[in-house]
């Protein structure tokens, strides 16, 4: 299941699970924040990938006990402990989450380093291609 709808997650990484392919031909659901009843469907999601853009999206009475739960979400919100005076959290309530889920990535450092490491793999790639090599 994903949750979210934009052009630059949701919407390609549906189209990607549901390809007729190994590794992938998933059956996928696909809800966002303006989906009425939403716990209805995540709770059936055996893995649910959340890209919603909004914190606390996803909360521990959302998500099927032994699922996998995938935060994709980055929200800067106000901490005052902290000297920069914000905090980065997902859309997953993490702390509720954990508990149930099987695994479940963090944020900060979960999907965050390998769309950096795969950003600059593409432009190397690119720049390559652009100067003729291969």
């Amino acid at each position: 299941m994903v949750v979210g709808r934009s052009n630059i997650v949701g919407k390609p990484l549906a189209m990607m699970l549901v390809q007729k392919k190994p590794g992938a031909n998933a059956t996928v659901t696909m809800c966002h924040t303006g989906t009425k009843n939403m716990a209805e469907y995540t709770r059936q999601a055996d893995i649910l990938i959340v890209a919603a853009g909004r914190p606390h999206t996803v909360t521990g009475d959302m998500v099927k006990e032994g699922a996998v739960v995938i935060d994709v979400g980055v929200n800067r919100i106000e901490d005052p402990t902290k000297k920069s005076g914000f905090r980065l959290i997902g859309d997953v309530e993490f702390d509720e989450v954990s508990k149930k889920a099987s695994a479940i990535s963090p944020v900060p450092g979960g999907v965050g380093p390998m769309t950096i490491t795969m950003l600059l793999y593409n432009t190397i790639l690119s720049a390559k291609k652009h100067a003729g090599l291969k």
